[in-house]
């Protein structure tokens, strides 16, 4: 009980950080400001692409922006953060022709790590780096800005928190995020990819995976850590794991470009 009126708690003290002022507004297109400098410099996996992909890319991102609103909780937020985080939006859908997150109205940055449960930026247990908001914070994900930036200023760690929550959105957009992406997974792979699925998590727990030990947890987060290495390093990905980057390859529809610091 006092675990529930935690929780509820801390939605009531988030709420109030996010109501007491009109929220930011979704930005037009034609407001949306030169993206290409800030995903150059921050954004490997752009800097790979082709120049007609590059482009195709940025309308995503404008796309992205246009509908889902990125704003702070006591923290301002710079256009170089909400394009970094629509970035992080983009990579794991652009093998599709179209892909909205129907799921998503708002992202709320955070300037630091918080308290999963309060919702709090000091005190114990202030750890949490990400998360997909669930019941009273249905519809919104929650980062931090050191998040943001580390994830795609260091794509050699295979670590990025903002492709690890949209890949949870992509997992939920099914109605449950279980790690197996009914959306993205033809039911004929689903067997196959709940092997391997296994197998992996029991390499991970007996110290035999190069994949993030937090990838043991749950499924869940088994297919949002894969993802990540997926993305951050493809050629790595590729050469220790051939049957799990085959199938993750069906479901994304992207062979990620290979791309470097």
């Amino acid at each position: 009980m006092s675990g529930l009126i935690l929780v509820i708690i801390g939605a009531l003290v988030l709420a109030y950080f996010l109501f007491r002022k009109k929220p930011a507004a979704v930005i037009p297109a034609s407001e949306i400001p030169e993206l290409e400098p800030v995903l150059q410099q921050h954004v490997a996996y752009f800097r790979a692409l082709e120049v007609s992909e590059k482009e195709r890319f940025k309308t995503h991102v404008r796309k992205f922006l246009a509908y889902v609103r990125v704003h702070g909780v006591d923290t301002t937020v710079s256009n170089e953060e909400k394009i970094l985080v629509a970035a992080g939006a983009v990579i794991p859908i652009f093998g599709f022709k179209d892909w909205h997150y129907y799921n998503l109205k708002d992202v709320l940055l955070y300037s630091d790590t918080f308290n999963a449960q309060s919702f709090e930026t000091s005190g114990e247990h202030r750890n949490t780096l990400g998360m997909v908001g669930d019941g009273t914070l249905s519809q919104m994900m929650l980062l931090s800005k050191a998040s943001v930036y580390a994830g795609f200023d260091n794509t050699s760690d295979k670590n990025n928190t903002v492709i690890h929550e949209f890949v949870h959105l992509l997992d939920k957009a099914d109605g449950a995020a279980d790690g197996v992406p009914e959306a993205l997974l033809d039911k004929q792979y689903v067997l196959p990819w709940l092997n391997l699925i296994h197998q992996n998590i029991r390499q991970i727990t007996e110290h035999h995976s190069d994949i993030n030990p937090y990838a043991a947890t749950n499924q869940a987060e088994f297919f949002a850590v894969a993802s990540e290495y997926f993305f951050e390093q493809p050629e790595i990905f590729r050469q220790k794991h051939p049957e799990l980057y085959e199938l993750m390859e069906k479901m994304f529809l992207q062979d990620p470009p290979a791309h470097h610091n």
